[in-house]
């Protein structure tokens, strides 16, 4: 459905996370006794919740805690730690950085070319300790570091830009022919970032093994602010989980998709996965883990652009460690750790098994969910009220 905006122009209504509830069903089931594993390329997870690509998030060592827990954290191949020997000390530089200096920091730490040797350094690293490899970069540089990533015995690939399409127009540059990447691919391609139906299935029959949901609901992002581009989470991902069962239903190979950003509270994952995702990807929530190598603060994978940036440095603190925001205990009260005991509680109280029941769940437009009844928690700027 859509509405006139103007004499000529029609919109369609779209809908986020904090407009929309889950409405329990007829039966419920034990927490303890679902299923929040998720699959891709014939690569099980128990844990559907990635770390997203992002320097303030995932180094080598949050990636090997990730993969012990059962989950998936991805190294930034265009990040700090393929420019750097020493990415520690580069690091402490940004956090150090006054607000107003940060951005013009970053960007002049970004300059620093890649070496290609850090590349196979970083992801021997990872296996060494027994880690899953995941790893991402810009399409400008997915063929040549897929070689070097093939030979060091990376698991997964992601090729992340902005907005993905199949058909990217240049005559500046050769853009990358995403089809014949993921068929000379010799491990499971993820592509990123896209919102609408006809992208998403394009992109599958490219030969995606995964897709990442999103553009600009990210914690440190600014896309929907410097470019007004966007589609919020939750109309984007019902999209994209049309076009995923359509494929599936035509050539009965079911491709995952991986909902990005915009969340940092359990409710957020439980209504992203509602929507239909089959996994999501956060970057803020695990930049506040002790393990995370930003020291409390996180900044979007664009803030470097040294022409338009398109993220900030924000500072989200440090609460806990990697297994106190994903399990719990949780020690604070605004639903941004235990995120798994969340998922399994809420996916519990709807009577779903698995994931893929909850994709059937009733979704409900709610402006009210978030305010209703909060009159104690917004006057005390606590719980729901922050």
């Amino acid at each position: 459905m859509a509405e006139w905006i103007g004499i000529g122009k029609r919109s369609r209504r779209c809908y986020g996370f904090d407009e929309v509830a889950l409405v329990p069903g007829e039966k419920t089931v034990n927490p303890n006794e679902v299923d929040t594993s998720f699959e891709i390329a014939g690569k099980k997870f128990k844990v559907p919740i990635v770390a997203a690509a992002m320097d303030g998030v995932v180094d080598v060592k949050f990636a090997v805690e990730m993969s012990k827990i059962g989950g998936i954290a991805v190294l930034n191949l265009d990040g700090v730690q393929t420019r750097y020997d020493n990415p520690d000390s580069v690091l402490e530089q940004i956090a150090k950085a006054t607000p107003q200096k940060a951005t013009e920091l970053i960007q002049s730490l970004y300059i620093k070319p890649i070496k290609e040797k850090l590349i196979s350094k970083r992801i021997a690293e990872i296996k060494k300790k027994k880690g899953t490899a995941a790893v991402s970069c810009i399409p400008a540089h997915a063929e040549r570091f897929a070689g070097i990533a093939e030979e060091s015995g990376a698991d997964i690939f992601v090729v992340q830009s902005t907005v993905t399409t199949t058909k990217h127009v240049a005559r500046e540059y050769k853009s990358l022919d995403l089809a014949r990447f993921c068929k000379s691919a010799k491990m499971p391609v993820i592509l990123g970032n896209c919102v609408t139906y006809e992208t998403t299935l394009e992109l599958m029959e490219a030969g995606a093994s995964g897709l990442l949901i999103g553009i600009g609901p990210g914690a440190a992002c600014t896309t929907r602010g410097v470019l007004g581009i966007g589609v919020p989470q939750v109309t984007a991902t019902v999209d994209a989980a049309a076009a995923r069962d359509f494929y599936h239903k035509r050539y009965g190979k079911y491709i995952p998709i991986i909902t990005d950003g915009g969340m940092n509270r359990g409710g957020d994952i439980c209504k992203a996965f509602a929507s239909g995702a089959d996994a999501v990807m956060i970057g803020s929530s695990f930049a506040r883990a002790v393990e995370a190598p930003g020291r409390g603060y996180h900044w979007g994978m664009a803030t470097s652009n040294v022409n338009l940036p398109r993220g900030t440095r924000i500072y989200v603190g440090t609460t806990g460690t990697l297994k106190d925001i994903l399990f719990g205990p949780a020690k604070v009260d605004d639903g941004s750790q235990n995120l798994m005991g969340a998922l399994k509680t809420s996916m519990g109280s709807l009577g779903a098994a698995n994931l893929t029941a909850m994709h059937d769940v009733e979704i409900i437009i709610a402006p009210s969910i978030q305010t209703e009844g909060k009159i104690f928690q917004a006057s005390q700027r606590v719980g729901m009220g922050k």
